[in-house]
């Protein structure tokens, strides 16, 4: 059984409405101890994220910044000249409102997507944490990168169950009956008999997808190897 967002997610989430001032937004950051906030409409939709990033570009393309005889280093320079030309970072510098700084469309994700998937979005979008959504796009919670690490603190004994009850105990594809299954901090080593080198691999990379698993150590001894080589 795959551990699902709903089950990691921050619940009691701070959030700003469309027309919360700069100061309201920075205070909000600051207050709540967090890098980024959704913004939500009347009825507490998933506008957008406005981040500390969003917040800095007010600082960091004002005119003065190369006025006062400091030179960026050629890395920001670039940037710079790319959100110039892209015309975000410098709308994000004139903004006032939460509106008007977020990042929209949000990256969301549903409470029962597996948290493998969130972690995907969180890779491919480039962000620390999504705002979980219903099927109406309401704010549910959040998950971010350090709820995501919680499945890796999972009890070895639940680990250990969910192995043996998931993958061994209800396998229809082979005779697992004689397979055992020990894990230590993570580590999950797989002994005992089955009747196929395939089957016996299939089953160590069944158990290497169950959330908490750090490793896999396959010590399954088989009487036939199938696989050619």
């Amino acid at each position: 059984m795959r551990v699902k967002v709903s089950e990691v997610m921050t619940c009691e989430v701070a959030s700003v409405t469309g027309d919360a001032s700069f100061k309201d937004v920075a205070e909000a950051l600051i207050a709540n101890g967090v890098s980024a906030v959704p913004v939500v409409d009347g009825e507490n939709r998933v506008m957008g994220v406005v981040s500390e990033a969003d917040l800095l570009c007010k600082e960091e393309f004002k005119e003065q910044y190369y006025g006062e005889g400091y030179r960026p280093p050629l890395r920001t320079r670039l940037r710079h000249r790319l959100a110039q030309e892209k015309g975000s970072g410098r709308d994000k510098a004139r903004g006032e409102s939460a509106a008007e700084l977020m990042t929209s469309p949000a990256v969301t994700i549903r409470p029962q997507s597996a948290v493998v998937y969130a972690m995907r979005l969180m890779d491919e979008h480039g962000v620390k944490r999504l705002p979980v959504v219903d099927e109406n796009g309401v704010l549910q919670g959040i998950v971010s990168r350090h709820d995501l690490i919680k499945v890796f603190v999972r009890p070895d004994a639940t680990i250990a169950a969910e192995i043996r009850k998931d993958i061994l105990d209800h396998s229809v594809w082979t005779d697992t009956s004689q397979v055992e299954v020990a894990v230590d901090r993570g580590v999950v080593t797989m002994a005992g008999h089955m009747q196929h080198g395939s089957e016996a691999r299939i089953a160590a990379r069944m158990a290497l997808r169950v959330n908490g698993v750090v490793d896999v150590v396959n010590e399954i001894e088989w009487d036939e190897d199938d696989v050619p080589a």
